[in-house]
């Protein structure tokens, strides 16, 4: 490990030097239905502030905890001779260490895992699979949308007992309620992300005189700093919607609070209303001035989102000062040859409206074939024995209230974790996944291609409006 600094803990959400993330992890999976356990977000943002102090994070630290046992908290049964096939969206490190979590799964039970990636588009391979008769046994959702979707359609089976009775006694009734349609349990939420982080070059920061914002109003100010002092201030992965969706989302909770975000992911207010019009026209802030977005509108629109990382942090000159994205972004900051808590650093979106957003993400594992084998890898996924597989390694937070904190590798992630936890059902979750994936999770279609197209021509803010409304209309009818 390389992480060997004393930093403030907002330094260092997931503070990870080993997991290279694909761009596709980030899509994390939630849906918050009206009525359901997530409440407001101010419990999460004050836990969140609270955790934000000095901690140390030393190698020494780390190498106690990534060779601490494993948990052996819950009965599997035998499966000598059965096989099960996985998919998840996951690759490099990311895919090296859930194939960990799946090696101690083989050890218990006498089981035959085999790992294939889904690339991107999780709905779209999952469903040319069940078309042709060979699906998976478990796949890892990004989206709760698509979760409800496959539910509808019986694709996925529901969660048996053991199951059942490993996520009542280790999750909150939020996250049970986001795995559940129609009250029927289905997934099992193994993957946590913090989606409302900003990070920095420490030297980009330093030689403009910038400091760390903590409104719009600020990050817009520094931003401006940072391009006066020759640096371009914020790096956009365009090419990528989903990071665009990021950017409004937290923008759009802020500024127009929980509620109206409850009604806007569900549909039950329109893309025209005047709170979305409002969001856009303080994105457009940004997204409108040439002299903040890394190479222009443009440039944005060709970059992905493990370039806008790199932008921000390879080299010994860096081509911009920001980048926006969640917690996994250690990894490609890692990648880049930086330093967490001295080349990079992080701080909180900043506040739009009177609170600090703070959106979330997740990754559920759900069963395609009702079999014994893929039953027991639910069962053993809600565990903390399986959480404790991968958090020891670093790159994973888990809502499993049962994971001993003292398994993560260091004091940042501890932190992160604690705050999730303690959070209990205030939260919110990406709204893009909440909604149906023809709207909110599919490449050049749906709310990722109109906000590519904005980012295009910010001042087309109505006319965004309505190409959103028309595909959200339908998207939300099918």
């Amino acid at each position: 490990m390389r992480l060997t600094c004393h930093a403030p803990r907002h330094q260092g959400r997931r503070a990870v030097d080993d997991e290279r993330a694909a761009h596709a992890t980030a899509r994390g999976a939630g849906r918050r239905r009206a009525g359901r356990g997530a409440l407001a977000l101010t419990t999460t943002l004050a836990v969140i502030t609270t955790l934000l102090g000095v901690a140390g994070c030393g190698a020494e630290d780390e190498d106690s905890a990534s060779t601490a046992p494993i948990p052996q908290t819950v009965r599997l049964p035998r499966l000598d001779g059965q096989k099960l096939q996985v998919t998840a969206v996951w690759t490099g490190t990311e895919q090296e260490n859930f194939s960990k979590v799946l090696a101690e799964f083989e050890r218990r039970t006498g089981a035959e895992v085999s790992f294939v990636p889904s690339g991107d588009d999780m709905s779209a391979y999952v469903g040319s699979k069940v078309a042709g008769g060979q699906p998976p046994d478990i796949a890892m959702l990004q989206q709760v949308g698509v979760l409800r979707e496959f539910a509808a359609k019986k694709w996925i089976k529901p969660i048996g007992e053991a199951g059942q009775a490993q996520l009542r006694k280790n999750f909150a009734r939020g996250w049970q309620d986001l795995g559940s349609y129609e009250g029927t349990p289905y997934g099992v939420y193994f993957k946590a992300s913090n989606k409302s982080l900003i990070w920095y070059n420490t030297r980009a920061f330093d030689y403009a005189g910038a400091k760390e914002p903590g409104t719009w109003k600020e990050l817009i100010e520094q931003a401006r700093l940072v391009s006066d002092s020759g640096v371009q201030p914020v790096s956009v992965g365009g090419a990528d919607g989903w990071t665009l969706t990021d950017w409004f989302e937290n923008i759009y909770l802020s500024q127009a609070g929980p509620e109206m975000y409850d009604k806007l992911s569900t549909h039950e207010i329109k893309w025209t209303d005047p709170s979305v019009t409002r969001a856009l026209t303080t994105l457009a802030e940004l997204f409108g001035d040439e002299d903040l977005l890394t190479d222009g509108k443009e440039g944005a629109l060709r970059t992905e989102f493990p370039q806008s990382v790199a932008k921000t942090f390879a080299g010994g000159e860096p081509q911009a000062a920001m980048v926006f994205e969640a917690d996994f972004v250690a990894a490609n900051v890692a990648d880049a040859g930086a330093e967490l808590g001295t080349d990079a650093k992080v701080f909180p979106f900043p506040a739009v409206g009177d609170k600090a957003p703070v959106v979330t993400g997740g990754d559920v594992a759900v069963a395609l074939k009702d079999t014994k084998a893929a039953q027991a890898l639910l069962t053993f996924l809600a565990s903390p024995d399986a959480a404790a597989v991968w958090a020891r390694e670093g790159g994973l937070i888990s809502a499993n209230t049962k994971l001993d904190l003292a398994t993560y590798p260091n004091p940042e992630l501890r932190g992160i974790a604690e705050a999730l936890i303690k959070a209990g059902n205030d939260f919110r979750f990406d709204m893009s996944d909440q909604a149906p994936a023809s709207f909110g999770g599919k490449p050049a279609q749906g709310e990722w291609k109109a906000l590519q197209d904005f980012l295009k021509n910010p001042k087309n803010i109505s006319g965004i409006q309505r190409q959103l409304e028309k595909d959200a209309a339908k998207a939300f009818s099918d």
